[in-house]
């Protein structure tokens, strides 16, 4: 350490929205003296995202307020969507020669990610690895050899690292359940700024919100906000908007990707298209607006271990609907109180809920408040908690 300090280095793919409000008050913790090494500047700088499928540069401020430095990428297929679409050989020398205390790797899915853990492991730095998985099964879209070589290759990945940070009280138990001790485990909540997103909330005209989006002041609406991908089942909501018939109600797509067409197409075919509104990909600072004209989120996907969307929603208000799929959810969303869960592809159990619950105002309106009261710990405070708790534990155990 120097003086009281842990120099920690912190290797992320690429500035995220939501890691940004993160890094600064980490800057500031008495604690910490961090250094964000990005392996690419995707999202601070235009680009195609390959999950939208559009260019995409978050119009809030993502390289403020934290001392980071970026590290070239050579891989000759650049992209975060893929292992070796990372390659950052000058992280060896980074992590060799910076002087830090700890190494924070947010997983294993690049190459640099491994190159940085080596260097660590050669130079005795304490690794803290995080991970926001909750399950084996592997994507769908991810190849089926994953299925068989999980089981066998986890329990070993995830050994590599002094202490694992879980995003999640369903993560801590998926990582013990793999054979890790659970002093080994520190649960690092995945959050993101509630004070940013309570505040920008408050500011939002609902009337004006609706009335932007042609839905009248009265009706009932439902919200799926998230990329247009298989893996989400964006149709599995339209199917079951369809199927409820609820009167006056209104269903908004906020979001881009590959099946946009055949959703609209469909929609028609249902016969809910001039109640479906699809507005395309929405920058962070207009996503206030769209959660507050919303009586009802909904996220139907088959793999999607921590979306950060469903914290986004709590804090505006909106209550949530996942499907059984989104277990790093299950320690916000709590059934009847602050939304509902229901067996994932099983549209007449969602249409069963919207059913129930849009006609019911005072009911959603009591449930918003839940929602939003249930936030108040699960926020940067609890986060920056587990972060330092990894740490110490990190390099108490490398000094043993």
């Amino acid at each position: 350490m120097q003086g009281n300090k842990y120099r920690v280095l912190i290797v992320s793919s690429h500035p995220v929205q939501y890691a940004a409000p993160l890094y600064r008050l980490m800057a500031q913790h008495p604690k910490l003296d961090i250094l964000v090494a990005y392996c690419s500047l995707q999202g601070a700088e235009k680009g195609v995202d390959p999950g939208f499928g559009v260019e995409v540069a978050w119009d809030v401020p993502l390289l403020e307020g934290y001392p980071w430095v970026h590290v070239p990428n050579r891989s000759p297929r650049p992209g975060i969507d893929r292992f070796f679409g990372l390659i950052n050989p000058e992280l060896w020398k980074l992590v060799r020669q910076g002087g830090f205390d700890c190494l924070i790797a947010y997983g294993y899915a690049y190459l640099s990610f491994w190159i940085a853990m080596i260097a660590a492991k050669l130079s005795a730095i304490p690794i803290v690895m995080l991970t926001d998985q909750t399950t084996i099964k592997p994507r769908l879209d991810r190849g089926h050899w994953k299925k068989f070589l999980k089981p066998v290759i986890l329990p070993i990945i995830y050994r590599i690292p002094d202490i694992v940070g879980a995003c999640s009280a369903a993560g801590v138990n998926f990582v013990e359940s793999l054979g890790l001790k659970r002093e080994r485990i520190v649960l690092i909540p995945f959050v993101v700024d509630n004070d940013y997103w309570t505040s920008q909330s408050r500011q939002v005209n609902r009337e004006v919100s609706r009335s932007q989006l042609n839905i009248p002041v009265d009706a009932s609406v439902v919200l799926f906000c998230a990329k247009l991908q298989p893996w989400k089942r964006p149709q599995d909501v339209l199917r079951a908007f369809a199927k409820a018939e609820v009167p006056n109600a209104y269903l908004v797509f906020a979001g881009e990707g590959p099946m946009r067409k055949d959703l609209e197409a469909e929609a028609c075919t249902l016969g809910v298209a001039d109640r479906v509104r699809f507005l395309g990909f929405v920058n962070q600072s207009r996503l206030p607006s769209v959660y507050r004209a919303a009586d009802l989120f909904v996220l139907p996907s088959e793999h999607d271990p921590c979306p950060v969307v469903v914290c986004e929603a709590m804090l505006c208000g909106c209550p949530v609907v996942l499907s059984d799929e989104i277990r790093g959810r299950f320690d916000i969303v709590h059934p009847g109180e602050t939304g509902f869960i229901y067996p994932c592809g099983n549209i007449d159990a969602l249409a069963a809920i919207l059913r129930e619950v849009l006609p019911d105002h005072e009911r959603l309106k009591r449930m918003s408040e839940a929602a939003r009261k249930r936030m108040e710990t699960w926020s940067y405070r609890e986060c920056l908690n587990g972060y330092v708790e990894a740490i110490e534990k990190a390099v108490q155990r490398r000094k043993r």
